[in-house]
């Protein structure tokens, strides 16, 4: 290692993080996804071989919310309002997931991925937010100008490693920012976090050399334990928290946004049901899918291959539409509410 790196590992406030090596981040093992030299084929994909169906032909069905539904909502309930961002009531308070509330999950907002449906509810309407808990800095995940909207209604942001260092850097209260390393745990009131491993890749900038953490979330409270997996490939990790942490009520894994060309940092849909029987999950509810278009598959196609995946296993599998309410312990059979209306 030259000195100029050893410095500036030396001076990187998490450079003592076992996950932190050779000047950023690292997954155990290297994952397969698309380098600078897959680069020239990938963009010629997006340009010219997207399927027919990559956005929906139909209205995405949403159903709206209110602020007055959240506050009559029971302990123990969540709602999807898209993409990775999922809105839970537990221990009395609001949580929220990768919040996501742009018109594109891009750094600039005329142009990249365009959302294919607004929230079922607005960022001003939304009660006051107990905590926000962030998987990494993707653009499709930690959108700034949610946070900032929400810096003045949420008491807690949790977050990988790094990761809280951009939002103390935007200008979120260092108070109630908290950064967590992998198997590192917080508890708030009622509510227990701990972050997980997860297989991934971090950065908002071209050539980003991964300078902050990437994270799955174990989410514990009124007696129910739910598994939220960020952004992953598929990787031993999932049976590791699986023995350590499960069994878990409900699983919120990603399934969308895949390629067999970055399978090391996507899951592809079949890996999805895997990994839930890895970390010995009751019931899957896949996200990371329906709301923008981030690779080269059908819009539907991630809800359709889940779907034949869980039902060949025998695994129990929700798929509730935005905005509906969802009872962690017992959620609703999937419906298909993806399909073209006849």
């Amino acid at each position: 290692m030259t000195t100029a790196l050893l410095t500036a590992c030396n001076t990187t406030p998490h450079a003592k993080s076992p996950q932190f090596r050779d000047g950023g981040f690292r997954n155990p093992v290297a994952p397969r996804q698309a380098g600078w030299r897959q680069l020239p084929r990938m963009l010629w994909r997006f340009a010219f071989d997207k399927p027919d169906d990559a956005t929906p032909s139909d209205t995405v069905p949403v159903r709206p919310l209110t602020r007055a539904q959240l506050l009559a909502a029971p302990d123990g309930s969540l709602f999807r309002l898209g993409h990775s961002t999922v809105l839970f009531k537990l221990g009395g308070g609001f949580w929220l997931t990768d919040p996501v509330f742009s018109e594109r999950a891009s750094p600039f907002q005329w142009m990249g991925p365009k959302r294919f449906h607004a929230p079922p509810i607005a960022l001003d309407a939304l009660p006051p937010i107990e905590g926000v808990i962030l998987s990494h800095d993707h653009y499709d995940h930690l959108d700034r100008a949610a946070v900032l909207a929400l810096e003045q209604k949420t008491r807690h942001f949790i977050a990988p490693l790094g990761v809280g260092d951009l939002l103390i850097e935007w200008g979120v209260d260092p108070t109630k920012v908290h950064q967590l390393d992998w198997w590192q745990e917080a508890k708030f009131g009622e509510v227990r976090l701990v972050a997980t491993p997860a297989q991934h890749f971090s950065g908002r900038r071209l050539f980003a050399d991964n300078p902050t953490l990437w994270a799955s979330w174990v989410i514990e409270a009124d007696g129910l334990r739910v598994f939220f997996s960020g952004d992953s490939g598929y990787f031993d990790g999932f049976r590791a928290i699986g023995e350590r942490f499960g069994p878990f009520d409900l699983t919120l894994v990603e399934c969308g946004a895949y390629d067999p060309m970055w399978s090391g940092v996507h899951m592809l849909p079949e890996q999805t049901v895997q990994a839930h029987l890895d970390l010995r999950g009751r019931w899957l509810l896949p996200v990371h899918n329906g709301t923008f278009d981030l690779a080269l598959h059908g819009w539907q196609e991630p809800f359709t291959r889940v779907q034949a995946e869980a039902e060949r296993l025998g695994v129990r599998l929700t798929t509730p539409a935005f905005g509906e309410p969802v009872a962690i312990a017992q959620p609703p059979a999937s419906q298909p509410w993806w399909l073209p209306k006849t």
